[in-house]
């Protein structure tokens, strides 16, 4: 058995699911896929010079000044935390959750000793976090990369951590402009690397809410020609 093949069984073993070492393993999993992607030049080329303008979109969602609690579901490549952590509040507490040991590792790296982030291996899934606990939650490029049903209870798992008022912030792919010359070449590319993705081009991003929520208030922006969207969840 090869190293590799070894090191993904161990993964598998410690609770990581079966789809992120299937489907992901090029991107989160391998610890050499950390060493390459970890590049903010890169990430950005991925999102075709995007990257900047998503990340600050995602973060004037959130709010100009963090206080009280804030949620981060999943790590994200880049400077995505290390901004968001700026924007805390003196008194303020930004958590981070990842399914994957290695992403905490590499988020650990980015950011100042003795800050005010926590690191938590959960998934996004199946929260162990009180209900109505955080004033906000952040899910940036994560749900295109679920199934369907891990989807579905990520975003019920969101919006049930964060307080009545709170709000949960979604950066994601969307359906681009039939014109968007980016249309086709994303279609082709998600279709091979990325098995879940064409979902959001397929569906609104509030098919996938749980009955108990479908009166969240949502504010909806899309960007470069449509190929992605930040949404703003007001929880009731």
């Amino acid at each position: 058995i090869s190293r590799f093949a070894a090191g993904l069984m161990s993964i598998e073993s410690n609770g990581v699911p079966d789809y992120l070492t299937r489907f992901y393993w090029w991107a989160y999993v391998h610890p050499r896929s950390v060493c390459l992607f970890e590049r903010q030049w890169l990430v950005n080329l991925i999102l075709w010079g995007n990257f900047g303008r998503l990340r600050d979109g995602a973060l004037a969602a959130l709010g100009e000044r963090l206080d009280g609690r804030t949620l981060q579901i999943a790590c994200v490549y880049g400077d995505l935390t290390p901004r968001l952590l700026a924007r805390l509040g003196t008194d303020a507490s930004l958590d981070v959750v990842d399914v994957l040991p290695i992403q905490l590792e590499n988020l650990a790296r980015k950011l100042p000793p003795d800050c005010q982030v926590r690191h938590f291996q959960a998934n996004s899934a199946a929260l162990e976090f009180e209900s109505a606990t955080y004033d906000r939650a952040l899910l940036f490029f994560l749900l295109h990369e679920q199934p369907e049903d891990v989807r579905r209870a990520t975003i019920a798992e969101a919006l049930r951590v964060v307080r009545p008022g709170g709000r949960v912030v979604i950066v994601d792919y969307h359906r681009p402009h039939p014109l968007n010359p980016f249309y086709l070449p994303m279609a082709a590319i998600l279709s091979v690397l990325e098995p879940f993705a064409l979902d959001l081009w397929r569906h609104d991003l509030t098919e996938w809410l749980s009955e108990t929520h479908r009166f969240v208030r949502m504010d909806k922006a899309t960007m470069f020609g449509g190929l992605y969207q930040v949404l703003k969840l007001t929880v009731s």
